[in-house]
């Protein structure tokens, strides 16, 4: 077949990727067999939610989830890579009440329980497919016959199994508390649902005037003068000299007008504010606790739609509380009781999926007392679970010793019911209705107590045997509490294994921490600032591959990353650096489907590639042992792309237009050892393109996925060793004169068609070989060795081969250059002076951001770099004029 048929210019993704995933679902080779007797390896896929499509977040954490799952099935194991999506209640919720009132101008407060959840479940149908065929396009390898849904009947029944355990234990109960209300959701929240943001407010400045003596008062600091009509009393620290012959006494709350009383309490901070704070039990959490220990009255004035319920006071009834917040500063004022404002930054808790500002609220729901925060503990602090990296454990530490009771009902209907059931007031606790008159709980269970159950009841028994614990957590610390630390205590209150051993319990050994992708500004990914690419749009401009291997160069362990499209390009741009090399390969012939370039003799720049096989082997085994999966890519490119493309490839051209043709076989035999080591290296990172290059080079019959990880066999090279140090030596030696001799004829004449005379006064003897493809990868004409140095001043370099000269006559234009490199100058140091001028106007610095400034510093430091090398060379141009 003729070349450019079978091994087009280019690499094309789009052409390969449909046929060769087909290919893959038809062999069943993502499907994990629960009686392998094969070691078990497993991950649980993090459910996406149903309320949309895929993010760049899904698509580095499901990268890093394939490639662990990919290199385990090369590795020898039998591989579960368990996939499913999330019903995710209040969110999906929000989003289909969002649709229906912009798509389909219906208001969902007109729809019954039933007709809503009728749509819900349309829509449910509709966008999981569309979720699940985003992630077959980016090429994930989960087993897909299992996919599951946290609303799948057993995993519902599981759900309630679970509530009605622990309610029997004592771990479940019903109570009246301060919790997080979301006034838009009209639902519970719990702590971990609210996203602490810094608003710039005001800090109002209020006088409370003395019962027995109004000519007196104390004056009061609050971000909330409209929950005034709730005030049930001051308080100020005991100890707080500015105030204590108040204490005991009465003041008049200014509306509706009514004495409070002035008490003390060590939780008052005397530094904020004026020191006295004014105590409202219904509306803030420390005010709560504040007022039952001291037998406060409890005034309830915010509806659940957080509107004013305030009839004694008609200016602020039936307000919103932000329009009620300007109204009870204007009343304070128009009382001569409002003594100033101040702009007063501060944090204020939002809900996390409605986005609006929570109200602390006294709401009777159901709780959870969270049982084995001992164990769960322990088992992160023995290293029984590792965390990557492991800082967070200090973190998780953190929040297990100050964890709260858990609000785990919500007042959403899309989610899963609670299995208590209600007649007269009483209530029993199980899944079957008792009987007439009894009318299910009205709420729903926070998503997070059904997903907490994910690592284990998503596998039937069979499957829970051989591949529970879970191998490993793919996830992003900001459902660190949400998530991993509720699975960890599932795992160890419901024992999975059916045993005490705390080993077979926990949900997974170890757990990956992605980072935050964020825009190259630093900013959040959202919609609304139009920063969030859509990765099915990448795929299709530069293919799955070049998207995964693109992002995970740049998203090191844990950290957060800066985003831009141009790293996806190199993505694509490896791919098809890699497509090169094989196809100039297949223009030589056919390749060896099992090379053994040991048995063939090599010259220096195979040695020295061989060499580099090895370390590379060491490089990678080391990051995958950490979990340095982003160092791991980082260590494929530069090998590929430098040592065998731009080294190795370039060497082997010239040794092959060499006469003697003693290594000729050699150096196919190592191309071809060493093409099969990174197909299969980098396949879990980069799987079609790898998977279409394994069949075109011939290097075996089935997906290369089910081939042989690289393993000891590499680590012998270097061991044995397996090649001649001496050799490789000599090729490094050759790699770095060559490129300090192409750096230096870039000045001078950088067109390396043109071929150019070289003196070397040698330090390091070499072979005709290695002579011919030393000027073959300089550009040289010829390469003359001198003894001593030439007596006119020439451009010159210092290698491990010895120093080398390039003469310039007939090569350069002296006058001509020198005008050139003058243009030239001239053009910098005008774009420098702006540079300067810019970066000394303070003015200009105190508006640009910071990530613009250190561009100016960075961009001022390589001009000042290029000025003084294009000033020496003008500098030794002048010498050779004036001679």
């Amino acid at each position: 077949m003729h070349t450019e048929d079978f091994f087009p210019k280019a690499y094309e993704p789009l052409t390969v990727q449909d046929r060769l995933y087909k290919q893959w679902l038809e062999q069943k080779i993502f499907h994990a067999n629960a009686h392998s007797s094969k070691p078990a390896f497993s991950i649980v896929m993090p459910p996406p939610n149903i309320t949309g499509v895929l993010t760049l977040g899904h698509v580095l954490n499901n990268t890093i989830q394939d490639i662990l799952s990919r290199k385990a099935r090369m590795e020898g194991k039998e591989v579960l890579w368990l996939p499913g999506l999330d019903h995710a209640g209040l969110a999906t919720q929000v989003a289909v009440q969002k649709y229906l009132l912009k798509t389909k101008k219906i208001d969902p407060r007109t729809l019954s329980k039933e007709e809503f959840l009728k749509i819900v479940w349309e829509w449910k149908e509709n966008h999981s497919q569309k979720i699940l065929e985003q992630l077959q396009k980016l090429g994930c390898s989960a087993d897909w016959q299992r996919t599951r849904f946290t609303l799948d009947a057993a995993y519902s029944q599981a759900v309630a199994n679970a509530f009605i355990r622990l309610y029997q234990k004592g771990l479940i109960y019903r109570g009246k508390r301060m919790i997080n209300w979301c006034p838009a959701s009209q639902t519970a929240l719990s702590d971990e649902e609210v996203i602490p943001k810094k608003i710039d407010g005001v800090l109002y400045f209020v006088r409370y005037r003395l019962f027995d003596d109004p000519s007196v008062s104390l004056t009061v600091a609050t971000t909330r003068p409209e929950t005034i009509p709730a005030d049930s009393a001051l308080a100020v620290h005991p100890d707080d000299s500015r105030y204590k012959q108040f204490i005991g006494k009465f003041c008049l709350r200014p509306f509706p007008k009514e004495p409070i009383p002035i008490i003390a309490d060590r939780r008052v901070d005397p530094q904020f504010g004026t020191g006295v704070l004014k105590i409202t039990p219904a509306h803030d959490k420390l005010d709560f606790e504040i007022g039952i220990e001291h037998n406060l009255p409890i005034r309830d004035i915010l509806t659940a739609e957080a509107k004013l319920n305030c009839p004694e006071v008609a200016e602020l009834h039936g307000l919103d509380r932000f329009e009620a917040r300007k109204k009870a500063a204007e009343l304070l004022s128009s009382l001569g009781l409002l003594e100033s404002e101040q702009p007063y930054s501060h944090v204020v808790g939002f809900s996390e999926r409605a986005e609006v500002a929570i109200e602390p609220r006294i709401s009777e729901q159901w709780f959870l007392k969270y049982p084995k925060t001992k164990e769960a503990l322990e088992v992160v602090k023995q290293k029984i679970i590792s965390f990557f990296p492991s800082y967070w454990e200090k973190v998780y530490e953190h929040w297990i010793k100050n964890i709260q009771d858990w609000c785990i009902s919500r007042q959403v209907w899309w989610g899963h019911p609670i299995p208590v059931w209600w007649k007269n007031g009483s209530f029993v606790c199980q899944l079957e209705s008792p009987g007439e008159g009894w009318k299910p709980d009205p709420d729903t269970l926070d998503t997070w107590f059904s997903s907490w159950l994910w690592a284990y009841e998503t596998m039937d028994v069979e499957t829970r045997k051989k591949f529970y614990p879970t191998e490993v957590l793919v996830t992003g610390p900001d459902i660190i509490f949400l998530w991993v630390a509720r699975m960890v205590i599932a795992g160890l209150e419901f024992k999975p294994s059916q045993t005490e051993d705390l080993q077979q319990n926990i949900p997974f050994r170890k757990v990956y921490f992605t980072g935050l992708i964020r825009d190259k500004q630093g900013r959040k990914m959202s919609k609304s600032l139009g920063n969030s690419p859509d990765p099915i749009e990448l795929i299709n401009k530069y293919g799955a591959d070049g998207l995964r291997f693109g992002l995970l160069r740049i998203a090191p362990q844990g950290q957060d990353i800066r985003f831009d499209e141009s790293q996806i390009e190199e993505g694509r741009n490896f791919c098809n650096k890699l497509w090169n090399a094989c196809r100039f390969r297949n223009r030589l012939g056919q390749t060896n489907p099992h090379p053994n370039p040991w048995i063939h003799p090599k010259s220096s720049f195979s040695h020295e590639i061989l060499k580099k096989v090895g370390q590379t082997s060491s490089l990678l085994n080391e990051a995958f042992d950490s979990f340095e999966l982003n160092q791991a890519a980082i260590t494929l490119y530069e090998f590929v792309w430098n040592e065998f493309c731009s080294k190795f490839i370039e060497a082997m051209k010239w040794e092959l237009a060499f006469d003697c043709k003693e290594t000729h076989l050699g150096a196919y035999e190592t191309f071809d050892y060493t093409m099969s080591i990174i197909l299969r290296w980098l396949h879990p990172f980069v799987p079609f393109v790898t998977e279409e290059l394994w069949q075109k080079m011939g290097f075996g019959r089935s997906s290369i996925q089910l081939e042989k990880w690289p393993g000891e066999e590499l680590q012998n090279i270097l061991k044995k060793p397996l090649y001649d140090p001496v050799a490789s030596s000599t090729a490094s030696a050759i790699y770095e004169a060559a490129a300090a001799v192409r750096t230096l004829r870039s000045l001078y004449c950088p067109n390396l068609n043109q071929k150019v005379k070289f003196f070397i006064k040698k330090e390091k003897e070499l072979t005709d070989l290695e002579k011919a493809v030393f000027s073959g990868l300089i550009g040289a004409s010829s390469v003359l060795s001198i003894d001593v140095r030439p007596l006119v001043k020439t451009p010159a370099v210092l290698t491990p081969l010895g120093e080398i000269f390039l003469p310039l006559e007939g090569l350069v234009n002296f006058e001509l250059e020198k005008q050139r490199i003058d243009k030239e100058l001239t053009r910098l140091k005008k774009d420098l002076l702006l540079l300067e001028k810019r970066l000394s106007d303070e003015q200009t610095l105190s508006k640009a951001p910071k990530e613009k400034i250190e561009g100016w510093k960075e961009e001022k430091n390589s001009l000042t770099l290029k000025i003084k090398k294009l000033e020496e060379q003008r500098d030794f141009l002048s010498d050779r004029t004036n001679r």
